[in-house]
């Protein structure tokens, strides 16, 4: 049957309205504060808080964009919140300690279980278990591939990249690499992937067909304790989060050499980048606040003070 040029233009409506309208709006967990920061994406000020559970620590947002998860790690929960209305939907059980988890383009959520020394996969629809695997010891950085077939975990304590492939839910490679391995990331083809050491000070990538590293520097400062790791849009960059060097660290993605360091607000744990790559923002822990970063002059351009000790953060663009 031919679809006449006004059903055409319906189903394309329809097509482009299964995602939900963005709010614009930054959302950053506070865990000694067991809130939620809301921060206006445009004037960079906090409009909203809201009252999330305890010890709230990771965060994402659903494929569609309807829903905003947050990790309350003492109660062994993810909370679900509207990003629009900011009212809390629905809490789920999440596993032993959930600390960190990735949301996959199918909408499952993958979480790292620190107590349990397991990845829980969970449809937060339903709050039905869809699978368990069983990693190293205190899990903690959660990252998937762009096309969603490999999924790593971190795991502190036994320093390794656990790769669990997808839909099976088999570990198929474990990789050692520094110690305390936090945060991991992708190459925007996934053909490789790179992580932090925190106790090392190093960032490690990866070669993810063979499962071997292929390149590893030093970021050369005693202070230097990295925890986020994310990719610039064009793929040339590596963010990395310094910790107690109170820095953004930039390297090139090819060859790991380090181009700059970005100062920011002290302790800076988590990285987000807006959805066109020109804004980067850091949650930083000891000063309680979000640095915001100009990507293409890499300053900081605006500070929000948000609530103790941030931690996760999550753009809604």
């Amino acid at each position: 049957m031919k679809l006449t040029s006004t059903a055409v233009l319906f189903a394309a409506l329809f097509t482009q309205s299964v995602h939900a309208e963005s709010t614009g709006r930054v959302f950053v967990t506070n865990e000694r504060s067991n809130t939620v920061s809301v921060i206006n994406g445009t004037t960079y000020q906090v409009e909203a808080t809201i009252n999330i559970g305890k010890r709230p620590r990771g965060i994402g947002i659903s494929p569609d964009g309807s829903e905003v998860y947050v990790a309350i790690s003492q109660e062994n929960k993810i909370a679900v919140f509207d990003p629009k209305s900011l009212k809390i939907l629905r809490k789920f059980d999440a596993g032993d300690d959930p600390e960190a988890f990735a949301v996959h383009p199918n909408g499952n959520v993958y979480i790292s279980n620190e107590d349990s020394a397991k990845a829980t996969v969970i449809n937060p629809k339903n709050g039905g278990i869809v699978a368990e695997v069983s990693v190293g010891l205190e899990p903690e950085g959660v990252a998937i591939s762009p096309d969603g077939s490999r999924v790593i975990i971190t795991s502190e304590s036994t320093n390794m990249l656990h790769v669990i492939a997808v839909p099976e839910h088999k570990i198929v490679s474990n990789i050692l690499v520094g110690a305390r391995p936090r945060a991991a990331t992708f190459t925007n083809d996934g053909k490789f992937s790179y992580a932090t050491a925190e106790i090392g000070g190093e960032v490690i990538k990866v070669d993810m067909a063979t499962g071997k590293i292929v390149q590893h520097i030093s970021l050369g400062d005693d202070k230097a304790k990295p925890k986020d790791i994310l990719l610039s849009k064009d793929g040339k960059h590596l963010y990395v989060a310094g910790g107690r060097l109170n820095q953004v660290i930039m390297l090139d993605s090819d060859s790991l050499a380090l181009i700059q360091g970005i100062p920011v607000g002290k302790r800076v744990w988590g990285l987000a980048m807006s959805k066109d790559g020109e804004r980067l923002y850091s949650s930083n822990g000891v000063s309680s606040d979000v640095s915001i970063i100009d990507t293409i002059t890499n300053k900081v351009i605006a500070t929000t003070k948000v609530g103790k000790f941030p931690w996760g953060i999550v753009i809604d663009d």
